[in-house]
Order: C-alpha cells, then sequence, then structure tokens
C-alpha cells in the first residue's frame, strides 16, 4: 500500500514521489538602509506561518556587508526578545550605513512523500527504510487530462465535472432534488425543482503519479433553499460548491473518492449517480453479518409506498461495479437496473411526518430536530471500483490504511512480524477482555468455512463470554455463522 510521510533533505526521493518540499532556504532579500525600517517591520513576532516559527536570529558582519539570518523550524522552541535583537540589527547598520543588507530564513529540508510499501501482513507490522518496493507494478502515468495506472483510466468531463473511467462517463454525477420527507422516508415534494448540472466545473490536476495521481474537480451548484410547507415547492437559492478528489494509486483496481462541500441548504437528498458496466436486477450490499441479494422492487402498500432505497454498510455491488463506502449510507438501482444511486446526503426536517407523498400516515412521533437538516461541513469517502473483484479485500484497502508510527529505534523487535493470522473467514472485531483476546469471526458465503487462526489456542464462547467448546489452530463455520474465540494472548 501507499504510505504518506515526511523525510529530510531536498529534491527527488528514489522510489518515492514528492508531493511538496521544504526547502532549505525559505527566503532571501538584499536591500540598502533606507530599506531596513520597512524590513524589520515583518518581524512582529516569531510566527511566519502555521508550519513555520522563528527560533533564532543570526547576525554575521564585515566591513563590507551585513548578513542576518533567521532560523526557523515548524515549532516553536525558543522565546526571543525581538525588540532587542531589531533594536541591535538597527544600531549596527546605523554605524555602517552604506553596507548592503541581506535578510535570509532558512529551515531544515524536508520533503513531503509518498512511498509504496510491499504488503504487510493483517494485524501486522513492517519497518520502513525507505528503500523502493519490490513490487513491480505500472506506474501513474498522465495523458492530457486523464490519469492511468494500467488497469484504469480516468478522466473529468469539463462541462459535467463527473467522473470518466476507462472510456465510461458519467461516474459521481451528482443529483439534487427536494426532499420533504422523515428520518424513516424520502418524499418529493409536488413541486420539485431537480438540480444535475453545475453551473461551472474547475478540473485541477494535482499529481500526476508516478505512484498517486489525483485530480480534483470542483463543481458550483445552485440549491434551492427549502422546501414551503404550504405550497409544497423548492423555493429560494444557494450557490455551493462541492468539492471532489480523485485518487488513483498504482497497481489498485479502484478510484478513491473524498467529497466536502458546506451544505446551506434545508428538505433535500444529494446523490451520486454511478452508471452500471451490465444491467442489474439485483445488488448485493454489506450489513451486519450477511450480504444481502436484494430485487429492484421492494415491498409497499396502502400505508408506505414501495421505495426499493436500501442500506450498505462497507460495499454494494450491482452489475459489474463495487461501491466501497466509509459508514453506513443508502443507495437504489434506478433507470431499470441501469444505474446505482449513493445517498450522500439527506437533509430533513422532522422524526416523522405527516402527509408525505410516499406515506400518508406518520411512522413516528412528529418530533422537530435540530442536527438532521445537515447544515454545514459535509465529508463523503467512498471508492468505486469496476469489473470482478472481492469487496471484502477491496473495502479494507480503503477502509483500512496502513498506519504509521515513529519509533526511537532503541528496541530489539523484529523488523516486521504478525501479531494474529486469521484466514478462511471474516475478521470483524479484535478486542481485549479480562484474561486475554477476543476475535469474532464470520462466514459471508452460503459454505461451510474452516476459519485457521494460527497458533491460535483458546475457547470458542457464546455471546455473554461463556465457554462452548476448546479451539486449537482452526474450526469449520457453517454458512454466514458468527463465531468468537477467546484466547488468552495473541498467537504471536
Amino acid at each position: 500500500g501507499l504510505i504518506e510521510l515526511e523525510v529530510p533533505g531536498e529534491g527527488p526521493a528514489p522510489g518515492a514521489q514528492v508531493i511538496s518540499e521544504r526547502p532549505s532556504v525559505r527566503g532571501e532579500v538584499t536591500f540598502r538602509a533606507d530599506k531596513l525600517g520597512k524590513a524589520l517591520e515583518t518581524l512582529r513576532s516569531q510566527r511566519i506561518d502555521d508550519q513555520t516559527y522563528i527560533n533564532r536570529i543570526d547576525i554575521d558582519e564585515s566591513d563590507d556587508a551585513l548578513s542576518i539570518t533567521l532560523k526557523a523550524a515548524p515549532i516553536l522552541r525558543e522565546w526571543l526578545e525581538l525588540d532587542k535583537i531589531k533594536a541591535d540589527i538597527a544600531s549596527r547598520v546605523n554605524a555602517a550605513p552604506e553596507r548592503p543588507i541581506t535578510m535570509r530564513i532558512t529551515q531544515r529540508p524536508t520533503r513531503r512523500i509518498v512511498s509504496r510499501v510491499d504488503d504487510v501482513a493483517g494485524f501486522g507490522w513492517q519497518r520502513w527504510t525507505g528503500e523502493p518496493a519490490a513490487a513491480n507494478l505500472l506506474p501513474i502515468q498522465r495523458d492530457g487530462d486523464a490519469l492511468t495506472n494500467g488497469l484504469l483510466t480516468i478522466a473529468v468531463h469539463p462541462d459535467t465535472g463527473a467522473l470518466t473511467v476507462n472510456g465510461v462517463e458519467g461516474f459521481d454525477r451528482l443529483v439534487d432534488s427536494g426532499d420533504q420527507g422523515d428520518t424513516y422516508n424520502y418524499s418529493p415534494p409536488d413541486h420539485d425543482i431537480v438540480v444535475d448540472t453545475p453551473t461551472s466545473v474547475s478540473v485541477t490536476m494535482l499529481e500526476d503519479g508516478p505512484l498517486r495521481g489525483r485530480i480534483e474537480v470542483v463543481r458550483s451548484f445552485e440549491w434551492p433553499d427549502r422546501i414551503d410547507d404550504s405550497t409544497r415547492a423548492r423555493v429560494g437559492l444557494n450557490r455551493v460548491d462541492v468539492r471532489s478528489q480523485y485518487d488513483l494509486h498504482a497497481g489498485e483496481r479502484m478510484v478513491r473518492v473524498h467529497t466536502t462541500f458546506d451544505n446551506p441548504s434545508r428538505d433535500h437528498r444529494l446523490r451520486a449517480l454511478m452508471p452500471l458496466p451490465t444491467a442489474a436486477t439485483s445488488s448485493r450490499a454489506d450489513c451486519a453479518f450477511a450480504v444481502p441479494e436484494r430485487g429492484l422492487r421492494s415491498e409497499g402498500g396502502a400505508h408506505e409506498r414501495e421505495l426499493p432505497t436500501h442500506p450498505a454498510k462497507r460495499f454494494v455491488q450491482a452489475g459489474g461495479l463495487t461501491v466501497v463506502v466509509d459508514g453506513t449510507t443508502e443507495y437504489e438501482l434506478i433507470d431499470g437496473g441501469k444505474t446505482l444511486a449513493l445517498t450522500v446526503l439527506r437533509a430533513t426536517a422532522m422524526l416523522s411526518r405527516v402527509e408525505m407523498t410516499y406515506r400518508p400516515q406518520p411512522a413516528g412521533p412528529p418530533n422537530f430536530l435540530r442536527g438532521s437538516q445537515m447544515l454545514g461541513p459535509v465529508v463523503a469517502r467512498y471508492a468505486i471500483a469496476v469489473g470482478d473483484v472481492d469487496p471484502f479485500a477491496i473495502a479494507d484497502d480503503f477502509l483500512l490504511p496502513l498506519e504509521m508510527v515513529i519509533a526511537p529505534g532503541d528496541g530489539h523487535g523484529a523488523d516486521d512480524g504478525q501479531a494474529l493470522s486469521v484466514e478462511g473467514v471474516e475478521v470483524s472485531a479484535v478486542v481485549r477482555v479480562p484474561g486475554g483476546i477476543e476475535v469474532r469471526v464470520w462466514n459471508p458465503s452460503d459454505e461451510p468455512a474452516t476459519a485457521t487462526i494460527t497458533d491460535g489456542v483458546g475457547w470458542v464462547v457464546d455471546l455473554r463470554g461463556r465457554p462452548v467448546r476448546p479451539f486449537e489452530n482452526e474450526t469449520t463455520l457453517g454458512p454466514w455463522e458468527i463465531l468468537t474465540v477467546r484466547m488468552p494472548h495473541l498467537p504471536a
């Protein structure tokens, strides 16, 4: 996987991608004595910006020149009496005003890089050495406004701001519509205004490889402000800028999406539409210990209209498309199973309403809520994968990035290792309990599966922690079975 970290030095980093630098000389200016006052006015405090603080000021002079060096660092370590230092500088300049004065800011040079590391074992660790990863992967390459990693090619349509994947347009197309529903059900107003086209689109190529490519698109929309209950119509107007970043990593079969905006409107639903490679008659979505398959229709009746929106916990699959979501959200197959609509935002006013378009009777108490209109900052993270992929593996890659820690380096631990090895099933939780460790696994299939915990010895326990049977290394789980193993310690 990829990691992002800061390392010392300047210039290219072998096997890595440099995304930003802090040069050794941040700035330098030479002037005459008559400009000294203006120069010293800039030294109002030791803070230059949030990442740069002056911790020392060196003054070097000769008969021909005066040099002032401001030593900077990312944190404030020393308090300086700036008034005294500036008075000393002024005194030296006045003593020989004909000399040129040079003022510079220096700092320890560093680079922020993206580096690829060879596969780290699950529940394991690996020391980062700075050496290029052994994996032989095609690098990210830029072709005009497009990025490719040999598996996927992505670009952004300049008019719609939607994503093009492998030549297919329309991924992540944002559609906003009115929602006069409640926390139970979506319900459109009688007089809706659907906004599916931005007023302007700005596309910027932020990174073009070789390990990570990143395209940023800002889509400006004009969304109605709210729904007028008396007319049951969307009224008012708000301008909103939706900022999306599309990341493509070397060797990955998914596009990572990070969307942010400041929601100014009430009573609406925002969805991201994804065209399916093939029309689907059903979908599969992860939930708590199950992956139910659902058709294009759902139950309905006289008291509640059929509304085939469904929850997805980590991923949803349909028609050759997999979308990984960060947290539980809802989705719907629309256009006769040709498009997947992923809900990015639902803004509603009440716990339960009456006289809704899709449900005439209340589902609960008609209480007004404070937070359900979702006003303010909104962040949505998801990933798009086309083709035949393992949804659990790709969800782990997206939702469980490699964690980095800085160690003093004076310990005796191994450079790499694995504290826990689980194979054949999915891991739901690993938690410390009195007297040991509990590992909860489940079998996400219709067939029996063998769960293997390498060198694991303990007990299979029920949900109340009571021993059921001994466990040693492996056991068989029935279809969709959940199993909890308690061990006195981790095997490694």
